[in-house]
């Protein structure tokens, strides 16, 4: 299976929104920092998000990203897709040319196989994530480590 980082990032960014969603709009520094995700990588993947309509942006102070539906609405696929990763465990990326421009013995099989891993993805939602109690343990310990390197940060 072929998941990149490109899918695996965007799926923690959009769970990073999710979960502290009521803190308003989140900037995508704060993601970066909590994350340790490129900045720069975060501004194309939420580019795409964006052109998905997954997230919409508020401009100005206190400005940042919102999902733009409610987290239960958004599934883990669709944040996938969205950032045009593939969930696909051919080797040919489905195109059945797998065996010298022919399809191969298995390739049916890993053809299920991709469907079945979208299918799981596409059954679960940023909301029933973000819900779990060991994600907001994990979001509220990220959240402490920033707040105590601000603090070190600022320190004289």
């Amino acid at each position: 299976m072929r998941l990149t980082t490109k899918g695996r990032y965007a799926v923690t960014a959009m769970l990073d929104l999710a979960v502290n969603a009521e803190s308003g709009p989140i900037c995508l520094a704060d993601i970066s920092q909590r994350q340790e995700i490129s900045l720069s990588y975060l501004e194309q993947l939420f580019a795409r998000l964006r052109r998905a309509q997954l997230v919409r942006s508020v401009r100005g102070p206190g400005g940042g990203y919102l999902l733009a539906m409610a987290p239960r609405d958004i599934s883990v696929a669709r944040v996938i897709d969205a950032v045009d990763e593939s969930v696909d465990t051919t080797r040919c990326g489905g195109l059945s040319d797998c065996q010298q421009g022919d399809t191969c013995l298995t390739h049916h099989l890993w053809c299920e196989l991709s469907e079945q891993i979208h299918g799981f993805l596409d059954g679960i939602t940023l909301g029933q994530l973000a819900a779990k109690e060991e994600v907001r343990g994990i979001a509220s310990r990220q959240r402490r480590r920033v707040d105590e390197s601000d603090i070190l940060a600022s320190a004289p």
